[in-house]
């Protein structure tokens, strides 16, 4: 429980969602580590993804996590492009719901299934961080959001065989059960 203190202080004292267009913090790779953590549905998505992962167990623990940062990658190149992708941010919004969903129903599907759905939720969240990325500096700031990214999926994944170990499942689908309603009141902002 100790070690789980220190992230749960980091996931209260997170700000609420503006890891979106027109929210500028100046553009680095420090600004693109930032700009994950300062979304609570992005920190929601990638924790979760993480939770999953972890409660899905094998190869499924690392293949999911790089699945979401490659293809968040890919749609943060689409975002920085001005390439418009429709309703990004209920998109991003309904990842939050199903990735809550599956964590909380401990549905553990085949590693292509799963890689698949992480990857296409990871399209729009990358979208919403290479929007409004700069037209310098690209590179360091796709960077950032890249290592804050796979940083919440180590959370996730740290969290998620923690408490498995420790106490079972069910505080993991808990989490997840409150990631899902965390994504329903996002979508009906």
């Amino acid at each position: 429980m100790r070690r789980l203190l220190p992230i749960t202080l980091f996931l209260v004292a997170a700000t609420p969602a503006c890891a979106h267009v027109g929210q500028h913090l100046g553009f680095s790779a420090a600004s693109g580590f930032a700009h994950p953590l300062m979304g609570l549905d992005h920190l929601a998505a990638m924790i979760a993804v993480g939770l999953w992962a972890a409660m899905a167990g094998g190869k499924r623990i690392w293949i999911w996590p790089a699945a979401f940062v490659i293809a968040m990658l890919v749609g943060g190149f689409i975002g920085h492009a001005g390439i418009d992708l429709p309703q990004v941010e209920p998109v991003i919004a309904l990842s939050v719901v199903v990735l809550g969903l599956l964590v909380a129903t401990g549905i553990s599907a085949p590693i292509p299934v799963g890689a698949v759905l992480i990857a296409a939720f990871a399209i729009f969240h990358g979208h919403a961080h290479g929007a409004e990325a700069p037209a310098e500096g690209w590179a360091g700031y796709a960077l950032g959001f890249a290592a804050a990214t796979a940083l919440l999926h180590l959370v996730g994944i740290g969290v998620g065989l923690g408490l498995q170990r420790v106490v079972g499942k069910l505080p993991v689908r808990a989490l997840g059960a409150a990631t899902a309603a965390l994504g329903v009141f996002i979508l009906m902002q």
